[in-house]
């Protein structure tokens, strides 16, 4: 294997401690964000593309990224989302045949810095500790003041708007057009494999805008809504709150994934706050209410439900629970066909446990569709 020189680097966080490591490749280079870190073994090229990832330092906890490369087919959207990548053993070659190209072509190809030889163990515990942060990586060693200065400038993840800077512009079809259901889908930072579970449930879906009124949904004639995962605060989402108000009130089916559960809530009178640390991964233990039964599911978000006030709340009933900190992972609408998770039922990465879940906004589409027959 070739040898790979290598420029200093750090990391730079809010509180001004510093991490040591090294530029991957010969590049130089210098990126923002809020620092965060997945514990996922595998999945990193769907992780890198994940529009939930928007703006974010992602350190990842294997200790080996891009030793398998990547694949054409495992992106889940069409760019690279994350603002950076911090790494300890960053693998220039790969050995899946499948392969299309290393993940440094990758990389290279969408223009994104990463830095690799840094103590991922040292990081993810600090941080798990002191909480998710705003930090910079940067080559740039010798104007370490001109960069806290920087940083002290990018805004804090909680209160920002991050849906219209991944969604689409424009609507967009997918799937069949002769598709037995119809689904109008919202899109504030929607991933790949949710349409594609859609699809294959012949269903033939329209893409909204972030900002799409519920009347331009409407228009499709749908049988259903989704309400899409997406980045930053659900808060400052005031059209899709709005739109989400009248899709309940449409009593059609609703289904809300991870930043579209938070909206679901919130059209609820439900608030969301941001988490000490966030749940990325792709091995959080999910208890479903309803059935008793355990869940490994693959979760990327740094917000939450209010369960007090959840369980307050006369309309709505918490169907999930994260095991570790028995925070909110699941609700449903007593007197309406809606419901939604904070994690990820398509797996993309990570285990299918919950891939029943778009079975079950089926049976409600079919179940709605017979009452009006």
């Amino acid at each position: 294997m070739k040898y790979q020189a290598k420029k200093k680097a750090v990391i730079l966080l809010a509180d001004g401690t510093i991490f040591h490591g090294k530029a991957v490749g010969d590049k130089e280079g210098t990126a923002f964000g809020e620092v965060c870190f997945n514990t996922g073994m595998t999945g990193y090229q769907e992780i890198f593309t994940d529009p939930s990832y928007f703006g974010q330092l992602m350190v990842t906890t294997n200790a080996h990224i891009g030793n398998y490369g990547t694949h054409s087919d495992e992106v889940e959207s069409d760019s690279v989302k994350i603002s950076g990548l911090i790494c300890r053993n960053f693998s220039y070659e790969f050995s899946r045949a499948v392969a299309d190209k290393s993940l440094k072509q990758f990389l290279d190809e969408n223009h994104l810095f990463a830095i690799s030889d840094v103590d991922t163990r040292a990081l993810v515990g600090y941080i798990r500790d002191q909480g998710a942060m705003n930090a910079v990586i940067t080559t740039d060693i010798d104007n370490l003041e001109v960069l806290k200065k920087q940083l002290s400038e990018v805004p804090s993840m909680e209160g920002l708007e991050l849906a219209s800077k991944v969604s689409t512009t424009e609507p967009y079809f997918f799937g069949e057009e002769n598709a037995t259901f119809k689904i109008a889908a919202l899109d504030i930072g929607i991933k790949r494999n949710i349409l594609r579970n859609l699809a294959k449930r012949d269903a033939y879906i329209k893409v909204f805008p972030y900002n799409a009124t519920f009347e331009d949904m409407e228009a499709f004639g749908p049988d259903a809504y989704f309400i899409s995962n997406g980045p930053g605060d659900p808060e400052p989402l005031t059209d899709a709150i709005a739109a989400a108000k009248k899709m309940i009130a449409s009593d059609k089916p609703v289904f809300g994934i991870c930043l579209g559960h938070q909206v679901i809530a919130l059209a609820n009178g439900v608030s969301t706050y941001k988490m000490h640390n966030g749940h990325r991964g792709i091995n959080h233990p999910i208890m479903n209410l309803r059935t008793g039964k355990g869940e490994i599911t693959s979760q990327n978000h740094g917000f939450a439900v209010n369960r007090e006030e959840t369980e307050a709340n006369t309309d709505l009933e918490i169907t999930h629970v994260h095991l570790n900190d028995k925070t909110v992972a699941g609700i449903r609408m007593k007197d309406r066909n809606v419901f939604s998770v904070q994690y990820h039922p398509e797996a993309s990465a990570g285990p299918h446990d919950a891939n029943y879940l778009f079975d079950q906004f089926f049976d409600l589409i079919k179940s709605k569709s017979a009452q009006t027959a």
